[in-house]
């Protein structure tokens, strides 16, 4: 039964850049990170204001970022524009642990892990941040099963 509770999701907000699942019993919100081309960056932005709303709305403390199928044809300014731009937003919200599950691609993740040091360099950040190799121990740190 504890399981079962731990895989009700609700989807609170789809469309074409991202799906917000919500899952009450563990109050995990989940997202994929939105894959990044230079002609949809204005509606990631308001994807993300979509998001950020969303957070609010639910009061939100622990957010499960999912990278593992982002696709990215953007240069790494305008990738740390749009990182930069959701890590300020999410210091607005009460969020209180983010867990980002990282890329398969090495060179990806590379340069993820310049911009995550760039955003701690220039915000503070309200909150705790963990890198993760995979949904499950992701999940597990959220809800402070491993730390």
């Amino acid at each position: 039964m504890k399981t079962d509770l731990l895989r009700t999701q609700m989807v609170l907000f789809d469309n074409s850049i991202i799906r917000l699942d919500y899952n009450p019993a563990t109050d995990i919100m989940e997202v994929e990170y939105p894959d990044l081309h230079d002609y949809l960056l204005s509606e990631i932005k308001r994807s993300i204001d979509t998001l950020l709303d969303t957070m609010k709305h639910y009061d939100v403390k622990r957010l499960l970022l999912d990278s593992t199928r982002t696709i990215i044809s953007v240069d790494d300014e305008q990738r740390r524009e749009i990182a930069t731009y959701l890590a300020a937003g999410m210091t607005m919200t009460r969020v209180q642990k983010v867990a980002r599950v990282q890329s398969a691609s090495a060179s990806e993740e590379t340069t993820a892990q310049n911009n995550i040091r760039h955003i701690q360099k220039a915000l503070t950040l309200p909150f705790e941040l963990q890198n993760f190799i995979n949904k499950t121990l992701a999940v597990e740190w959220l809800i402070g099963k491993s730390k």
